[in-house]
């Protein structure tokens, strides 16, 4: 039956404890590997007269180890240049730390080669300058083999912006400024990776100040100061620290986490320790893991002789003939002191821990565990089965599988990659020992063919994963900021192995151990592989790199000075939570002095703004009053309808960042949007697509007379609207011009003045536009442009419209569009912000798809409303609002080029007039709280009031997720028939028909 144990591995080469010489040329190879092993067995681990006898195949590596010379630490013939400056003058080296300085180098530059990249360019006689404390500066200290997919794939989401540093040297920690007794990392070397895999090893004059730092957190005995050291206590946010490391490398407390936070299956273990302080001291349920604290090394040989015969006689022991004992704890990551006995080999197992026992320091452990067979699938047989010469025995194979878990946004775990590896059940299958390949490959090869469940395998390998990670997070949460090893500093990466075993003929996942490193550096290797038969690369390091630079540009707005002009309702709650959460120094200015927000801004402003026909004064006063006020702003915008024109006002005074002011007025104005796109049809460059294509004809509406000339010049059917509402509120499907003339009557005498009906835009009057109506699906496109370019759109779906007030019913995001017609409306959306003159912001841009291609309804000069924010970093982790204060702070946002989704939204809106009795009822506010913090559905609470109007706007939105659409569709079908949100006159089932 085959099997997967361990067995006593070398040290690790890498002074940052990442297993490098495993990536060496195999002439390099082993003579690493073995010097490194004779290192271990100097030191303070087990001596080899503490190694049982019945070793064969260590001891034959041990005895050639100990007659292999130092390795050399440069190739004998490299092809790359030699004559590079990697001294610092900053902190100079001494001779054996320059030594492992130009081997790291080497190792980098014959890693490129390998991927088929070029050499490293030396530009470090010019030194780099320009560099200020808002950039980017994501830096990481380790071997280029352990981290090069983050690398690459950092070089494509932030080129030049992606350093790596081959010393401790090259990096200092300087008091922090704004955080005392916390300190700045300074970078003034580092090879820096540019777009395409392109490198540069570059100085920095001054030095750059770290945003984001990572590196190989454990010890560092040898070779000075590690990336732990350096990551302690940093102002900056770190992927991780020396003491995360020593949680996540001490067996014992991640096989207790598994065992009984993540309810994931481990081996049965029994772990001997003493003097521990580790977490979990508070867990009393045993499943498989039961840990026994000594009172010290002497005078327990009795109490340790009874819980090993307990626990090899127990009934958790009996499917199992072979244990297995081991050392827990950092001192011992990736130089396992593994040996293995039979079940009933009592005396020697005995013997086996006291002798480990003695070796262990202050909470190190010592394992004993069941040694767990792989499962036996059905071998596949040979195509010449019955050829004499294919009687050969088959060994019995193992099979490791290796996961990398990212931290993604909201914390949630994320599996970004998956392989296996395939070794003989009788020689110990360790990382750097195996071939990786896909999980699906090696199964296969075991004759494992059924697709449902190698897919169900997967699943369960993703369930298992991610739970784990959670299990780490939730433990790493409760720990005090010492015990962390830094206020920024957490986990944001983490390798899981799980071995394929069976009981009572069931294939289940057993998880062997977390890591910080080994996984990551397999899949690395499994991707590198991969390249050469044309296998894009950057999976396992995708998320990570998208939380690096997530993380680094919370930091960067962290403290700036923003100034918002109008706090808008309810529904703009999340604003004012959302800047507190981020620590952004918010200065509002409101027309209501009793306004909610007044309490949660670090500035309150009360200004009446309300007749938005007198901005320019405004304007003017608003900027007195900063000055008065002594505020030293980094940005100004607004996120309601009626201040962007002020706002861009403001922005102009204080030379601050916006879109020109001429182009507020233009998107500002829904006729005055088409007529300027529509003047632009002549002005597209030769061969490119005019932005008056998206245009709608349309006119402006003052009187009587100008519906009259409108209906002569425009087709019916048509759709008036205010020219500058918001909500679709007075928007009306019209058939002929009489029912133009009585909707321009109604509105005129409803809605005049901005009391009538607050929020919607009638601060600037109450005109009206008629325009031509257009058949098709809806669509909102929220886009991201800054200095004109466009840095990320996020297109979704609306559901049909209830006719003929076209009042909004249902979303959906992702969109269900094919890629080409998604393609169409983003573009679309772009050109016609850019035909504007919108080069700087977060714009929601409304759209219909037609049988023609898109077309036009309006631009919104903000970011998306409604629910719109809330479903974008759900899905897609950007959060649209911190990346319109950066745009408006002059922090370019470094958003996903191409994001995946994480779930699907399907969501409905409730109105008063149609859901009064179940919003008081079965759909009360209280009732879909409690569903929201459930995770049932997703609120998103639009009104505090349950005023039924004649002019409505959405109360709520209800929402499901799910993996699928469809999945999505069904969940929020049932939960709004259970509500009583669903009625004839509300057919949810029809609002929902766009998205099957």
């Amino acid at each position: 039956m085959p099997q997967l144990g361990c067995y006593i591995k070398p040290a690790c080469l890498n002074p940052w404890t990442s297993p490098a010489a495993s990536f060496l040329p195999p002439a390099r190879r082993h003579r690493s590997g073995a010097t490194a092993a004779r290192g271990f067995f100097a030191g303070r681990m087990l001596s080899l007269d503490q190694i049982n006898a019945d070793q064969p195949l260590i001891l034959k590596e041990l005895d050639w180890a100990e007659q292999e010379p130092l390795p050399s630490l440069s190739p004998p013939c490299p092809s790359w240049r030699q004559d590079v400056s990697l001294d610092c003058k900053f902190s100079p080296e001494d001779t054996q730390a320059h030594a492992w300085t130009t081997y790291y180098y080497d190792l980098l530059q014959c890693t490129l080669q390998q991927e088929g990249l070029p050499e490293t360019v030396d530009r470090t006689k010019e030194p780099r300058t320009g560099f200020s404390s808002g950039d980017v500066t994501i830096c990481i200290l380790g071997s280029p083999t352990s981290y090069l997919s983050v690398l690459l794939e950092g070089s494509s989401q932030c080129p030049g912006n992606m350093l790596l540093c081959l010393s401790p040297s090259w990096l200092a920690k300087v008091p922090s400024e704004q955080h005392p007794g916390e300190s700045s990392l300074l970078v003034s070397k580092a090879v820096s990776f540019e777009l395409g895999g392109r490198t540069c090893l570059d100085e920095f004059s001054p030095p750059r100040r770290v945003t984001y730092f990572m590196g190989s957190f454990g010890p560092c005995k040898e070779h000075g100061q590690s990336a732990g050291e350096l990551a302690r206590d940093l102002d900056c946010p770190t992927g991780g620290s020396g003491e995360l490391a020593r949680l996540l490398e001490d067996k014992l407390l991640t096989r207790q986490l598994l065992d009984q936070r993540a309810q994931v299956g481990v081996p049965p273990t029994l772990a001997f320790t003493f003097k521990r302080l580790r977490p979990l001291r508070d867990v009393t349920t045993e499943r498989s893991v039961r840990m026994v604290e000594l009172s010290g090394k002497e005078g327990q040989e009795n109490l340790i002789q009874e819980e090993i015969e307990a626990f090899l006689q127990g009934s958790v022991m009996e499917p199992y003939s072979q244990v297995v004992v081991k050392p827990s704890g950092w001192r011992w990551s990736g130089a396992h002191a593994v040996t293995f006995h039979a079940k009933v080999e009592q005396a020697a197992v005995l013997q086996a821990v006291l002798a480990l026992l003695e070796t262990l320091e202050e909470e190190e452990s010592a394992l004993l565990e069941a040694f767990i067979p792989t499962a036996r699938l059905t071998q596949p047989e040979s195509p010449n089965s019955t050829s004499p010469s294919s009687t050969s025995p088959r060994p019995d194979l193992a099979i490791r599988i290796c996961t990398v878990v990212c931290r993604s946004w909201g914390d949630q775990p994320l599996l970004s990659q998956v392989v296996c590896g395939v070794g003989r059940a009788d020689k110990p299958l360790q990382h750097q020992a195996m071939v990786p390949q896909s999980l699906e490959s090696g199964l296969r090869q075991q004759g494992m063919t059924d697709e449902a469940q190698l897919a169900a395998i997967r699943a369960q390998v993703k369930h298992k994963a991610e739970a784990a990670m959670t299990a780490f997070l939730e433990m790493e949460a409760g720990l005090s900021v010492e015990q962390r090893g830094g206020r920024r500093a957490q986990t944001d990466v983490i390798g899981v192995d799980f071995l394929l075993t069976s009981s009572e003929q069931v294939l289940q996942l057993m998880a062997l151990e977390m890591n910080s490193q080994l996984c990551l550096e397999t899949c690395v290797l499994f991707e590198s592989m991969g390249q050469a038969v044309g296998v894009p690369a950057g999976e396992s390091s995708r998320p990570l790199v998208e939380t690096m630079l997530r993380r680094t540009q919370c930091h960067l707005m962290e403290g700036k000075h923003v100034l918002v002009i109008g706090a808008g309702g309810v529904s703009k709650k999340f604003v004012w939570e959302a800047a507190r959460a981020y620590g952004l120094k918010i200065h509002l200015v409101e027309s209501d002095p009793n306004h909610f927000a007044s309490q949660l801004v670090q500035t309150f402003i009360h200004y009446d703004t309300t007749e938005h026909k007198r901005d320019e004064e405004h304007a003017q006063r608003l900027v007195g009053l900063v000055r008065e006020r002594g505020l030293h702003l980094d940005g100004c915008l607004s996120y309601w309808d009626d201040c962007m024109v002020l706002t861009a006002l403001v922005c102009e005074q204080l030379g601050l960042r916006c879109s020109p002011v001429a182009a507020m007025r233009v998107a500002k104005q829904k006729s005055r949007t088409h007529q300027h796109l529509l003047r632009r049809r002549k002005e597209a460059p030769l061969g490119w697509a005019s932005e008056a294509l998206y245009a709608v004809p349309c006119c402006h509406l003052e009187s009587h007379a100008d519906v009259e000339r409108a209906a002569r010049h425009l087709s019916f059917p048509g759709v008036m609207k205010l020219e500058y509402g918001a909500g679709a509120v007075g928007v009306k499907l019209v058939e002929d011009v009489q029912q133009c003339h009585l909707h321009f009557e109604k509105i005129s005498r409803d809605l005049r003045e901005d009391t009538d009906h607050p929020g919607i835009g009638l601060g600037w009057g109450n005109a009206m536009l008629l325009m031509e109506y257009v058949s098709g699906t809806e669509h909102d496109v929220d886009i991201v442009i800054y200095d004109g370019r466009m840095l990320a759109a996020f297109v979704s779906d609306n559901g049909p419209t209830r006719v003929p007030h076209f009042t909004e019913t249902a979303a959906s995001m992702p969109t269900c569009l094919a890629p080409d017609r998604e393609a169409q409306l983003v573009r679309a959306a772009y050109q016609c912000c850019l035909g504007c003159g919108l080069t700087n912001g977060v714009f929601n841009v409304e759209l219909k798809l037609t049988a023609s291609g898109p077309k036009l309804i309006e631009i919104n000069p903000r970011m998306g409303g409604f629910y719109l924010r809330d479903w974008i970093q759900e899905i897609y982790g950007v959060d649209i609002m911190l990346t319109s204060v950066m745009v408006a702070c002059g922090v370019p946002p470094l958003l996903p080029a191409h994001a995946q989704p994480r779930t699907h939204l399907v969501g409905v809106m409730c109105v008063v007039s149609q859901h009064l009795k179940a919003l008081k009822s079965t759909a009360s506010v209280e009732t879909l709280q409690a569903l929201h913090e459930r995770g049932i559905i997703r609120l998103n609470l639009l009104e505090d009031e349950l005023v039924a109007r004649e002019y409505e706007e959405p109360y709520c939105n209800v929402a499901c997720a799910s993996p699928s659409r469809r999945e999505a569709c069904l969940k929020v079908l049932g939960v709004c028939q259970v509500l009583g949100i669903d009625s004839p006159h509300y057919p949810v089932t029809h609002f929902l028909s766009h998205f099957k």
